[in-house]
């Protein structure tokens, strides 16, 4: 059985959310941007403190998962050059697997073969769902203009 990339998500306790919201507003306090490493301390369950230096552009990303944290939702980190399946593909676009199937037919999204399977890299998913989803901003903003000139607002 495979194992994918997109398992295992599950919505955080109240006592995560609330540590979260600690950890992000503490962090973000002490960051300096400036820098491209930083060190920060840990305490271990002995109450000894080691010191671990950290790119900073990791903590940037903490600050950004313990806020999506803070507010309720599951995250998980998935890589750019991430292979997902057709289901996980569709999962993220919220279509279904037949229609994400369609899309990679019609040259839509890149897509390789593994064997007989589809594989979508998650960037260029991304870069697809931002493209969609700028499309239907400017749709909607068309709408609203047309909307206000013919006086319905």
């Amino acid at each position: 059985m495979t194992h994918s990339i997109l398992d295992s998500v599950s919505l955080p306790a109240p006592v995560e959310i609330e540590a979260a919201v600690r950890g992000q507003r503490e962090l973000a306090t002490y960051l300096s941007t400036k820098l491209e490493t930083q060190k920060i301390s840990i305490q271990d369950d002995a109450n000894n403190t080691h010191q671990i230096e950290l790119p900073t552009s990791s903590l940037t990303l903490l600050i950004t998962i313990l806020g999506e944290l803070a507010a309720g939702n599951a995250v998980q980190v998935v890589p750019v050059h991430a292979e997902l399946t057709t289901q996980e593909a569709a999962n993220i676009l919220n279509v279904s697997r037949p229609h994400m199937v369609k899309l990679l037919e019609e040259g839509k999204l890149p897509f390789h073969k593994t064997g007989r399977h589809r594989r979508v890299l998650f960037a260029d998913l991304m870069s697809y769902k931002n493209q969609r989803d700028e499309e239907a901003k400017q749709a909607m903003q068309a709408l609203s203009d047309q909307s206000q000139e013919l006086g319905f607002y």
